[in-house]
């Protein structure tokens, strides 16, 4: 067996992997790299002929673990996408919605050019188009938790509940059978235990050799108290200065989690009567799928939609699916609390919204997700001013807030947690998906608290597997 690191290696985004075993060539992921330093990854040729891999695997709907797939599929690959079912909903919303805004920011800087009147050697072309990706999901098919799936003689993969978004999973490989059955998990994302609407990450039995991520492996989550007080005290105290609560968010499972506190603190009388803008097509639909799969959320969130008191719902709550529609947000009078994305602010509405408040110091930035290196939203969460948005600089006056409790990866303790259940231990533990520091740091602690052996590939890396 030979395993191929092919992202998410020393860095956060990007997760696509490459395992060679019982004749087949499985990919697992094949996201989008979202770093500055490593967006050129994302134009280079895939590094293995698509045309040579039999089947994708797919642990869940976020654009660095499924983003990449157009051009994947663009350049060859035929075979089936497997994932399970909300993801296959999921993965739809966020490969057509990248191709969407890859043509929409090249148009825009072609636009721009013109404008200036310069004319680069290469016209700014789109990553992929909606019509590649279109046919990127008609390749997706979907699956259940917890039983086998067969995909060839002697292999097979059993997708589990993951916790971190509606639909994610952790990939048990199983190849061989009897005493020569070895199984690699890839962990995909774990989420935290205890979050609302997601369920609980599955704990796993056996994992010969474990591909996990490594985030937020070097340091727990801090407990600054409960989520939906700080997201109270943050809107008070932005509505008493007259200002707009801009947050950026993630579509999938963020932007849904927002309105369920929200729903919350509206119904508790907790803020104050504003409007609360949804403004993102993407997330809209998203909501809708969260909807569709209520089987799938947690008991506590199937009993809110049994009462009769939908808990991504709530009065003030406006979801805005067009142009104008985000266009007419800039009217709206008083304070309001707008949501969009993207959630680390690279493309979309969030950039327009943050140009028209950035500036001002009457407004607030919140920050709910991770800001990965390199991107806006690192740049505004580290203090650096000006920022340049859409080819402008803008001075940063509005205070930058964070929120550090809605993230949907579980931290250290949590990966510990994940990765001490499996018996007998790993015989390899291979950490990806984190910053290096995060998981060289990681890494340390599991060869000394566990006396697995632990290492971080590197980008393009091949392990040997015995």
């Amino acid at each position: 067996m030979r395993l191929h690191f092919l992202g998410a290696s020393r860095q956060v985004t990007g997760s696509r992997y490459l395992l060679e075993a019982g004749g087949l060539k499985i990919m697992v992921d094949c996201g989008m790299f979202q770093e500055r330093e490593f967006l050129a990854r994302n134009w280079d040729a895939p590094p293995v002929d698509p045309s040579e891999v039999d089947v994708l695997l797919l642990t869940h709907g976020h654009l660095d673990h499924c983003g990449l797939i157009p051009r994947l599929v663009a350049s060859g690959y035929e075979g089936p996408i497997i994932t399970s079912a909300p993801s296959v909903d999921l993965a739809k919303i966020i490969m057509l919605d990248a191709a969407r805004i890859q043509e929409e920011d090249a148009e825009y800087k072609r636009k721009r050019h013109r404008k200036q009147g310069h004319t680069p050697p290469r016209p700014p072309q789109p990553l992929y188009t909606t019509e590649q990706a279109k046919k990127a999901v008609t390749l997706l098919e979907g699956t259940v938790y917890e039983q086998p799936r067969p995909l060839g003689s002697d292999v097979s993969v059993t997708f589990h509940e993951a916790g971190h978004i509606l639909g994610s999973a952790s990939l048990q490989i199983a190849v061989g059978a009897g005493d020569a059955e070895r199984r690699i998990i890839f962990s995909g994302d774990i989420g935290q235990w205890g979050k609302p609407l997601i369920r609980d990450p599955k704990l796993l039995d056996r994992g010969d050799y474990v591909v996990m991520e490594s985030t937020y492996g070097d340091r727990d989550h801090r407990d600054e108290g409960d989520v939906a007080d700080q997201m109270a005290n943050v809107i008070n105290d932005t509505v008493r200065r007259g200002g707009n609560v801009v947050i950026p968010t993630f579509a999938v499972e963020r932007a849904q989690e927002l309105m369920f506190h929200l729903g919350g603190l509206v119904h508790g009388d907790r803020i104050p009567d504003i409007s609360v803008f949804l403004d993102s097509p993407m997330a809209v639909d998203v909501t809708e799928v969260f909807r569709r799969h209520r089987a799938y959320l947690d008991r506590e969130t199937r009993a809110l939609f049994e009462s009769g008191r939908p808990p991504l719902r709530f009065p003030g709550l406006t979801l805005s699916r067009t142009v104008d529609q985000s266009r007419a947000i800039n009217g709206a009078l008083g304070s309001n609390v707008i949501m969009s994305t993207s959630g680390m602010c690279t493309a979309g509405r969030i950039k327009h919204h943050l140009r028209r408040n950035v500036s001002r110091s009457q407004s607030t930035v919140l920050f709910v997700g991770y800001q990965a290196i390199g991107t806006l939203g690192r740049l505004l969460v580290d203090g650096h001013s000006p920022v340049r948005i859409h080819g402008r600089k803008y001075e940063v006056k509005a205070q930058i807030r964070q929120i550090h409790g809605f993230s949907a990866h579980g931290d250290r303790g949590d990966l510990l947690r994940w990765l001490e259940h499996l018996s007998p231990a790993p015989r390899r533990v291979f950490l990806t998906h984190g910053e290096a520091d995060a998981a060289e740091s990681l890494a340390k602690r599991v060869r000394k608290q566990m006396g697995v052996e632990a290492s971080v590939p590197a980008y393009g890396e091949v392990v040997e597997l015995d």
